[in-house]
Formats: C-alpha cells, structure tokens, sequence
C-alpha cells in the first residue's frame, strides 16, 4: 500500500492527491487500522501500524496531518504509546514520534492540532460544524472531498483561532486541569518513552522532546506553555526522580558522580559502588537535560520551564530539606544542590536559582536582621557546629561565586562594601607605610605581641609609591603578605616546588577566567575619590565576609580540610576584579574606620595568636616540618601533639602566598584583564 502512495504521488502534480490517496482518505481506512493495532488483532499488529504510519507520514509527501481522517487515528496511536513502561513496541512508538516532531518541525502550526489529544476526538461527538478545522479536515469530514487545496501553513495566528474555536465547542468535562496534565498526547507520551530502560529508546526520545520545544514559532511556544502538560510533565519527572534517591547520600558519593550527561545518563562503571547510585546518577541526568531543554527552548518555553523547576525543585523539595533540623538532611540537600549549580549552564535556570537562593530584594543587611532569604540562613550554615556542614555549605558558595551572574557578587559582597564606609573619613589617603601600617596601634593586634618574641620575617619595606589611579604598588602589596608570616612559622623554604612563584601560574588563569566571566558585567575601573566632608556612617561588612572572617579568626583552631575551604572561598573573592573587593581584601594599606577590619587586619591579628602559642610548643620548627610533609604524602602520618594548629600554620603560610601571587597577577603592567574577550553567549 505504501509502495503505491509513494509511486502515486510522483505521478501527481504538485499538491494534488490521487485517487488512490482520496480512497485512503474516504475509507477511513488508517482508523481501521489503528482500531485494529488497539486490539492487538492478529497479535503483533500494534508493532506493525506503528511502522506504517511512520513510514506513510515520512514518505509521502503531501500533507496529511491536517486531514480529520489521519489526524485522529494519530491521536489515537499516541495515547497507546509511552503508556506501559517496557511495551515491546517502544521501538516503533519512539520511530511514530519522531517523524511527528519533524513535521512539527517543518510547520509549527501543527503543534496546536497534535497537541490536542481527547479534544478532537470529543469534538467529533459534540459537533460536526466544518470551522472547528482547517479547511482540509472539515472537507474530508463533510463527504471526504480529495481534492481540497494544501493548508496555508504561513500564518499561526489563523491556526491559534482554530485550535480555540475547537477547544470552544467542548463539554466542559473533556477540559483537563493544569494545562492538560492529565490527558495522553505527543507529550505524555515521549516523556514516557524517555522513561525506557532502554537506552537508545529514551535518548531518541529525549531529542525528539528537545526538537519539539525549539519550534520558533511564538504562538505555537506559547500554546506550548499554556496548553499543554509539557513544564509540569517534565518537572514532574524530575521531583520523582529526586524523591526516589536515598534520604542520605555521603557528598563524597555526590561529588563523584559530578559530570553525568543526559546523553549518558549511567553511572560510570569504574567509580565504587554506594547504596542510590543509579537513582542518583538518573537523577542528575535528567535535571542536565532540563538545564539542556531550557538553553534550547524558545524563550517562552525556556522561562516556563526554569520557573518551574525553581519552584517545584528548589523550593518545594530542596529548600525545606535545607532549613531542616536534621544535620544529616542538612548536609545531603547541600551537597545536592552544590551538584545542582555545578552542571547548570542556561541563563534562564540560573536566574531563578539565584532568585530563590538570595531574594529578589537585594540591600545591605544589618548585623541585628533576622535571617530572611535562604542565603542567610546558608551563610549561617557555613559556621555550624558540624564541620561536615560547614564544609559542604562552602563548597556551595564557591560553586556560585564561579556562576556568571552578577547579582550573585553584589548580594554577598558589593552591595556592603558600595560607600567605602570601612575607609576612615576626614584623612588623607595613604601614602606611605608608617602611616598605614602601625602594628600597635592596629585595634585588632594582640597586645603585647613584640614582647612575644615576635619579628617580622623581613624588614617592613619603604613607604610604596602610588599609581596616578589610587592604587598602591603591586610590589609592596606583594611583600606585605609574603613577609606576613614569620619566619620561625614557614618551612616552604625547606621543600621544593612549594615557593611563591607556584602560584603565580594558577593565579593568572584563574583570573583570566574570572575577568572574562564579568567582562558584560561594566564595572568601574577605578576606586571613586572619598568625600572628606560626608559624615561618618557605622559599617557592615555583610553576613558573608563576617562569616569568613571569623572563620578566618580560628584558623589555627579549625580541622585541615574546613580551613582550606574557607581559604579558597575567600581566594575566589579576591580574584574578582573590582575595585573595591580589592581594595578590601588585598590592600595592606587602607586606614581602616574604628571598628573595621579588614583581611589584612584579620591575618595580623591572628599572626599575633600564633607567635604566643609558639612559645608553648616544644620543637615548633621540627613538628611543623614534619607535618607539613605528612601533608604532602611525602612521610606516613601520624598523630603529633599540637596538630590542628601545626596544620593550621601551613595553611596560614600557604595562603599569604596565594594572596601575593593574586595581588600580582591582577595588578601588573599590562595586565591581562586588559585583553580579555567575553564568553559566548547562550550558556554559563
């Protein structure tokens, strides 16, 4: 049969059916069909009409869909595929579906009439007027009339008012809540499909999807979102997939599955074994597809679907989890969601996430204000009594500070810092060291320090020049923290590959990259000038800073892994090139307000501790020595007297260097954030 609608048509002048076609038409002769592939009779006959559409609809040229007589045969198929998970006709069905979402493809005014599922079928049995559709459809339902002209498929709008007057002439219980979720159609049924345990089958499935929601017509994206069971089906595919992991999972098991694709789903086979691994790595598969559908979709679909997923997946299921009192709900939602923001790319879905996690309201807070958005109480995570916890939490923040939105820096950090209100009023800026620099006088110096036995490990350089813009010397900038540490404190010098320079290599890309992520961002250059004559207004770092800084406080008191956390938290902080996070992060300079401090304050300060705790360890250089070289893999460890601090010294040493080598790299002659290109646009 096939054979001679093919041959027929070739036959035929352009746009013209043939007999043999109007005979397929007339006869109804594709319902008889599909009734008899419903009843699977003879057995295997389903399989079989699932093929013969396919191939009619793909092969013969003339258009088909718009005829009543083929249009409702494939409403038909559709809500016998994607139904029963493992149908031994999955194969097929996916086959049928592709060729429908190709046509759709070619003519984005189908959408509306494949879409439409039960509602065609009940209009047959409400009423027979020839408007409720195209010309095409009413002709073969009056008489089956062959030799109508092919359907104007320029014009949407005209199609949009017919899917509505036949929506129009429906009793209302053929209408289904919440955009049709419940009725059987194109959609339903791939998202069924992409439940195949077969592999293939879900991926064809999945791009068949990502073809239908890329249709660039506005009015078929938009009856897409309104009239149809697409967002909250696939959302819903989602939270199910969510639902269905262990209540706990280890972050160590999360982070090792970081990098699942949809296109590859499956868990990869050379990483341990954990309980939920595969309901895991399906999870994280689907939500990569979300994040993929959402970069691909047209913007109306696009912004649907991403609310959709913040408000079911975020906020619905995640958030609670996150405010729960249960530490261990607590550490795996975390783990999730840092996860989560690692794999996201599409702007749309970053834009709601960000909405979700720090408000829509973005003002200074004070010290007093009651937790009011999510991050808030995040930041106070970031200071639990659980150093899993704590960890966990500033993974996530290091993870966002590396998204390129820009509200994300303003909200934790610029939005505080905006004024200059740390910077004492009424004096001139700083032009020499003496002038900056007066450990005595530092109101967070420990009193007493010289009497410690303290010395600087080198002697304070001469006062620094100062650039035309206000910004001090790279060179003196540099030195400052390199001789912040005493040199009774450092072993570096007693190991190769461990000196500053290692990190200057590191530093430059990273700040590369960073400076090429907020390019499009169009921040200022320059500090703007201090206005001697404004008054004096209190100043608060934020919840953020004062969380790191107090963290910063304890380093020598504080396990080895949460220091390097909080450590490279604030390293990603000070790659960003804005004036004024480097002034307050990496300027030794700055004549700080009463009460103010700074990170170069915060290092002084705990440099006092550690010379006063020095005294009361016995064979300080030889144990530090030693520990650092457990650090490094380079002798077995073993538990030492003192070792939280020891270890703490080592990562104090480290980081001072770090801070050196990113003063240097974002401040030299001819820097290169001068040059720097930004990213393509369309994905983060």
């Amino acid at each position: 049969m096939l054979d001679i609608l093919v041959y027929e048509e070739r036959q035929q002048a352009a746009g013209e059916a043939g007999p043999c076609l109007e005979y397929l038409l007339q006869h109804k002769i594709l319902e008889t069909l599909c009734t008899l592939g419903k009843a699977e009779y003879p057995p295997g006959m389903r399989q079989q009409v699932f093929q013969f559409f396919s191939k009619v609809l793909a092969q013969v040229q003339h258009p088909l869909l718009h005829y009543l007589s083929v249009h409702r045969p494939v409403q038909k198929l559709l809500r016998l595929g994607g139904t029963v998970p493992g149908s031994l006709t999955e194969k097929e069905e996916v086959q049928f579906t592709t060729v429908l979402c190709s046509k759709i493809q070619q003519d984005p005014a189908l959408l509306t009439y494949i879409l439409e599922g039960k509602k065609t079928v009940a209009r047959k049995k409400v009423s027979r007027e020839p408007t409720a559709l195209p010309r095409e459809m009413a002709s073969v339902e009056d008489k089956d009339h062959p030799h109508s002209k092919a359907p104007d498929t320029g014009s949407c709008g005209a199609q949009a008012l017919t899917a509505q007057a036949l929506t129009s002439q429906l009793p209302a219980e053929t209408e289904e809540p919440n955009g049709g979720i419940g009725e059987s159609n194109l959609i339903t049924s791939l998202i069924g499909l992409c439940k195949s345990k077969k592999g293939r089958v879900a991926l064809k499935a999945q791009e068949n999807l990502l073809l239908l929601v890329s249709v660039a017509s506005q009015a078929a994206a938009i009856y897409l979102v309104q009239s149809s069971p697409c967002c909250p089906a696939i959302v819903e595919h989602l939270c199910q997939l969510y639902q269905s992991m262990p209540s706990f999972l280890d972050p160590v098991d999360i982070a090792a599955l970081e990098g699942i694709s949809w296109r590859l789903p499956s868990a990869p086979s050379d990483e341990a074994s954990f309980p939920g691994k595969e309901a895991l790595a399906a999870f994280l598969g689907w939500f990569d597809y979300c994040d993929h559908l959402i970069m691909e979709a047209h913007t109306v679909v696009a912004d649907a679907l991403a609310k959709a997923v913040a408000e079911k997946l975020l906020v619905e299921i995640l958030q609670p989890q996150l405010l729960h009192v249960s530490e261990q709900s607590i550490l795996t939602a975390t783990a999730l969601l840092t996860a989560l923001l690692r794999q996201l790319r599409s702007p749309a879905l970053l834009r709601e996430a960000v909405a979700v996690l720090l408000g829509a309201e973005q003002r200074p807070a004070a010290p007093e204000d009651s937790p009011r958005t999510l991050c808030t109480h995040l930041i106070r995570h970031c200071d639990h009594l659980s150093d899993e916890i704590s960890i966990a939490t500033l993974r996530l923040f290091e993870e966002l500070l590396q998204k390129p939105h820009e509200q994300i820096v303003h909200g934790l950090v610029l939005c505080h810092l905006e004024g200059r209100l740390y910077v004492v009023r009424g004096s001139p800026e700083p032009e020499s060291y003496e002038d900056t620099l007066d450990l005595e006088e530092d109101p967070y110096f420990t009193d007493g320090l010289l009497d410690g036995g303290f010395q600087p490990s080198a002697k304070p350089p001469p006062a620094p020049a100062t650039n035309m813009d206000g910004k001090t010397a790279v060179t003196e900038i540099v030195n400052s923290f390199l001789c912040l540490v005493p040199e009774e404190a450092k072993t570096s010098a007693f190991l190769e590959e461990t000196g500053y320079d290692t990190y200057v290599h590191d530093a430059y890309g990273l700040f590369q990259e960073c400076s090429s992520r907020v390019a499009p961002w169009g921040w200022p250059q320059a500090l703007t000038p201090l206005d001697p004559h404004e008054p004096e207004r209190p100043f608060f770092e934020g919840h953020f800073f004062r969380m790191l800084f107090d963290r910063m406080s304890r380093i020598l008191e504080q396990p080895y892994s949460l220091n390097l956390q909080v450590t490279s938290v604030l390293s990603r902080l000070a790659l960003f090139p804005h004036p004024l996070i480097h002034e307050y992060l990496l300027d030794p300079y700055i004549n700080l307000a009463p009460g103010c401090r700074s990170l170069f304050s915060v290092l002084v300060r705990v440099i006092g501790d550690l010379m006063q705790r020095i005294q009361r360890v016995p064979q300080f250089p030889g144990k530090l020595l030693l520990v650092r070289k457990q650090l490094m893999g380079q002798v077995p460890g073993e538990q030492l007297d003192h070792q939280t601090l020891l270890q703490g010294v080592v990562v104090l040493e480290e980081f001072c260097k770090e801070l050196a080598a990113i003063a240097f790299v974002k401040f030299p002659p001819q820097g290169p954030h001068l040059c720097l290109s930004p990213p393509p646009e369309g994905h983060v």
